[in-house]
């Protein structure tokens, strides 16, 4: 066990959640380019992200240039339920989320989407994300804005007509309501713990595939949040 990384969240996540490593397949491939991209201004923009374990998804926007944070927390339900024992006993209405705050004139929101469904989550997958199992590990774009929401909206139909994949396209757009930051041990966590099994089961290979899918888009750090 890592220092610093507490023993009752050791317990929790051997039991339930992110920690599972089991057998499952995972593919990455090359999202189509998106045909409707974003008018963004001013130098900061927000955009939210569920997309399976929020490790992972975290990991792959902290190694993006112009994140400049990627939060891991709970979209979907209560501040009252915004817990993880909570989130992943499957009774909330939560998805595991990220938050991620970038600068536009370096990355624009519909890039960060194609990265999302190129090495961060499965479209095709329902309540579901590699060895994860539930409704708080579903796949959705969470627009918070109105620009986003049409490039959102646009990029689901694009992908559904895509040959990219070969099943339906099960991810959905979900409207914002509030972003609860998870706990701090949770936070950057695969820069913390890089030896930890499901990260190098997981996580390591999706920003193994980001570095290698978008290289102009890849910085070697992990911007910590």
């Amino acid at each position: 066990m890592k220092r610093g990384f507490p023993l009752f969240a050791a317990v929790g996540l051997a039991l339930a959640g992110c920690g599972q490593v089991a057998l499952a397949k995972e593919n990455h491939v090359r999202a189509p380019a998106p045909k409707v991209t974003a008018a963004e201004k001013g130098s900061t923009q927000t955009a939210i992200f569920a997309g399976g374990c929020f490790w992972g998804i975290e990991a792959i926007f902290s190694h993006v240039k112009g994140v400049e944070s990627a939060i891991s927390g709970y979209h979907g339900g209560t501040a009252r339920s915004a817990k993880y024992s909570i989130v992943t006993s499957g009774v909330t209405d939560h998805a595991e989320s990220v938050k991620v705050v970038y600068d536009p004139r370096v990355v624009s929101y519909d890039e960060l989407v194609r990265i999302f469904f190129s090495v961060g989550a499965d479209p095709t997958l329902r309540n579901r994300q590699g060895p994860d199992v539930g409704a708080h590990y579903r796949a959705a774009l969470i627009p918070v804005n109105a620009q986003q929401r049409k490039v959102a909206a646009a990029y689901l139909r694009q992908m559904e007509r895509s040959d990219v994949w070969s099943k339906p396209i099960m991810t959905k757009i979900e409207s914002y309501k509030a972003f609860y930051p998870a706990e701090t041990y949770h936070q950057d966590f695969m820069a913390k713990n890089p030896n930890h099994g499901y990260i190098r089961r997981w996580d390591a290979p999706k920003v193994r595939a980001l570095k290698q899918f978008y290289p102009e888009h890849f910085r070697a750090s992990f911007k910590r949040g």
